[in-house]
């Protein structure tokens, strides 16, 4: 099996074939496309994530924070808490752990999450550190959405860009390389990507106005489109030219021959929004700095394509993301 999250139909095959549901408190079952668990709680409603960092051991305790806040927040729902497992390889220093639960502290510190408990353990089952981490939070009953219809014609929108966290860790993992190759100012310039991980802020703007939201993660742009259309059993017309993709973001990927579109990308936020709401969407986004694109429409036919000045291709099915290619 190829390195990377399984793909799809192993997913389907492997894993969900194998699952089924026998509690009547659980809302949501797993699915493609779905970042999210949902427990009815009674008067609340108890949202939950769970993801591991396994693509880069630098920044990892800023990455173990933000991306799973992020599957939280594409509910729209605040992030309050987080559970998290830490695995050590032998050699491991003191100074190591330390630095990586100050890292940690810092970003739940700047989204007010706190961390509740878990586990951290020196182990020879990995050889760097991994760090799984569960996110939950709380909404009340009356605010709990089921799905909104999501028609043909609703428009796709993005956030700040894309390829920002694989830019981040590429520049970290490969400092020596970039440093040589395209400079010091544009190592800086992608290291401090990694600041812009997280989408909780443009998730909490966004639950009043987006049908749907999904954060950009393995896969990048395109995998997340793809899931996105399976979720909704609809198709996705996307305009290459609209995708925003910063000047640091193309060099890197033009250096190492990648594709910036299947780029891990937390920090990128996909909305789907009715056409009336998208201009006050992307004003109440500018109100707190937020560049926000719209890049395409949802269509009613089931395929999945993007266009650019040379025609259509289809979207493919998520696989291994670029980054593995790098590292």
């Amino acid at each position: 099996m190829k390195v990377g999250k399984l793909t799809v139909s192993d997913l389907k095959e492997l894993v969900f074939k194998n699952l089924k549901a026998t509690r009547k408190e659980v809302v949501s079952n797993p699915e493609i496309g779905g970042d999210c668990a949902v427990i009815d709680g009674g008067d609340k409603m108890i949202y939950l994530s769970s993801d591991p960092i396994t693509g880069t051991s630098k920044g990892i305790g800023k990455l173990s924070v933000n991306i799973n806040c992020n599957d939280i927040a594409t509910a729209g729902i605040e992030p309050l808490g987080l559970m998290v497992t830490i695995l050590a390889p032998e050699g491991t220093t003191r100074f190591e752990i330390e630095n990586i639960m100050k890292e940690m502290q810092e970003e739940c510190d700047k989204l007010g999450v706190d961390i509740l408990g878990g586990h951290t353990e020196i182990t020879q089952a990995v050889n760097r550190v991994v760090i799984s981490t569960t996110a939950l939070g709380l909404g009340n009953r009356e605010e709990f959405k089921h799905r909104k219809k999501v028609i043909p014609g609703d428009e796709i929108l993005i956030t700040k860009g894309i390829g920002i966290e694989g830019t981040g860790i590429i520049a970290f993992e490969k400092e020596a390389e970039i440093r040589e190759a395209l400079g010091e100012g544009l190592l800086a310039e992608a290291k401090k990507l990694l600041e812009k991980t997280s989408v909780v802020k443009e998730g909490l703007i966004g639950r009043k106005f987006a049908k749907g939201m999904h954060d950009v993660t393995e896969g990048g742009l395109l995998g997340a489109v793809w899931e996105m259309a399976e979720f909704y059993n609809l198709g996705v017309e996307l305009e290459e030219e609209f995708i925003a993709v910063g000047e640091v973001t193309k060099k890197i990927a033009e250096f190492y021959r990648i594709d910036p579109l299947r780029l891990i990308s937390s920090g990128t936020m996909l909305m789907i929004i009715s056409p009336k709401d998208r201009a006050e969407l992307q004003e109440r986004l500018r109100e707190h700095d937020i560049e926000s694109f719209v890049i395409g429409k949802m269509t009613g036919d089931n395929n999945k394509v993007i266009k650019n000045a040379q025609g259509k291709k289809n979207i493919e099915a998520p696989e291994s993301d670029e980054l593995y290619k790098v590292l």
